[in-house]
C-alpha cells in the first residue's frame, strides 16, 4: 500500500514560501538530469553542485513552512507526499530537460531565466520580517549569484559562438520565453506578503530581471522573442503535463516505503 498524500498548508504565507521552495526543488530535479551527462567533466560537476544548492534552499524553506503547519510536517513530507495541484513551482522549471530530449542550450538558458529571478527574490527576502526566511535568503543569495554568472557565461559563449550553437540557443530561448510571464503575475499571496513584510510581490522583480536578462541576451547576440498572450499557471497549482511524470519518479520511494530511512 502506498503512502497517502498529506494535506498541504493553504494559508497565504505558506503558499508564498512554497512557491519559492517548490521552484527550487523542481528546478533542482530537472537540472540533476545532467549528472553524468554534462558536455565536459567540469560542467557535469558544476550542474550537479548547483542542483545541490537548490535542494538545500528548498529544504530550508520546506522545513520552515512545515514547522508552522497544523499538524507539523517535515521537509520530506512536503517534498514527496503532496498531490500535483499542491506544488506551486513556476511552470518554467518543470519543462522538459535532458530526459525529454532537450540539450545543453535549454539547460543554460533555463538557468539564466530562473536564476536571475531567484537571485532577485533572495536579495529582497534578506529584508523579510520573518527572521528565519531572512537568514535562509542571506545564504541562498550567494549561491544564486554564482548560478546566474555561470549561466550567463554559457549563454554568451554559445549564443555568440558558431552558427550551430547560436541556432540551438535561439531555439531554447523561444521554447522557454513564454513561461517567463508567470514569474511576475501577482496573486493574493503576493499581496499578503507585501502587507506583512514577508517578501516582495513578484511584479516588483520584473524591471531588474529584464535588465539582467536583456543585457546577457544582447551580449549573446540573441534577440528577445515576441510576447504572446500565453500565461502559465504552475504557481497556482495548475501545471503542464510534465510535472506529473516528474513527481511519479520523485515520489516513488517515499510512497512505496512509508517512513523509509537510509
Amino acid at each position: 500500500m502506498s503512502t497517502p498524500s498529506i494535506t498541504s498548508p493553504q494559508d497565504a504565507r505558506s503558499r508564498y514560501l512554497l512557491r519559492v521552495a517548490d521552484t527550487c526543488l523542481i528546478h533542482a530535479q530537472r537540472q540533476s538530469e545532467w549528472c553524468g551527462h554534462g558536455p565536459i567533466l567540469e560542467e557535469d560537476i558544476a550542474l550537479t553542485n548547483m542542483s545541490l544548492d537548490l535542494i538545500g534552499q528548498a529544504r530550508a524553506l520546506l522545513t520552515h513552512v512545515g514547522q508552522g503547519a497544523t499538524p507539523p510536517l517535515d521537509e520530506d513530507q512536503l517534498a514527496f507526499l503532496r498531490d500535483e495541484r499542491d506544488y506551486l513551482n513556476m511552470t518554467l522549471v518543470e519543462q522538459p530537460g535532458r530526459k525529454g530530449g532537450r540539450d545543453f542550450a535549454d539547460a543554460v538558458m533555463r538557468n539564466l531565466l530562473i536564476g536571475a529571478w531567484l537571485q532577485l527574490m533572495w536579495q529582497r527576502l534578506q529584508a523579510s520580517t520573518d527572521a528565519e526566511v531572512a537568514a535562509i535568503a542571506g545564504k541562498a543569495v550567494k549561491e544564486a549569484r554564482y548560478h546566474v554568472e555561470h549561466a550567463a557565461d554559457w549563454v554568451v559563449r554559445l549564443g555568440d559562438g558558431t552558427d550551430e550553437s547560436a541556432r540551438r540557443m535561439r531555439e531554447a530561448l523561444d521554447r522557454l520565453w513564454p513561461y517567463t510571464h508567470e514569474l511576475f503575475d501577482d496573486d493574493d499571496a503576493d499581496a499578503a506578503a507585501v502587507t506583512s513584510g514577508l517578501g516582495p510581490a513578484r511584479s516588483a522583480l520584473q524591471a531588474d530581471w529584464q535588465a539582467t536578462v536583456k543585457t546577457t541576451l544582447a551580449d549573446a547576440q540573441l534577440a528577445l522573442p515576441k510576447d504572446t498572450a500565453f500565461r502559465s499557471t504552475g504557481s497556482r497549482g495548475v501545471h503542464s503535463e510534465n510535472l506529473g511524470y516528474m513527481l511519479a519518479e520523485m515520489q516513488h520511494l517515499q510512497r512505496a516505503f512509508p517512513g523509509g530511512r537510509w
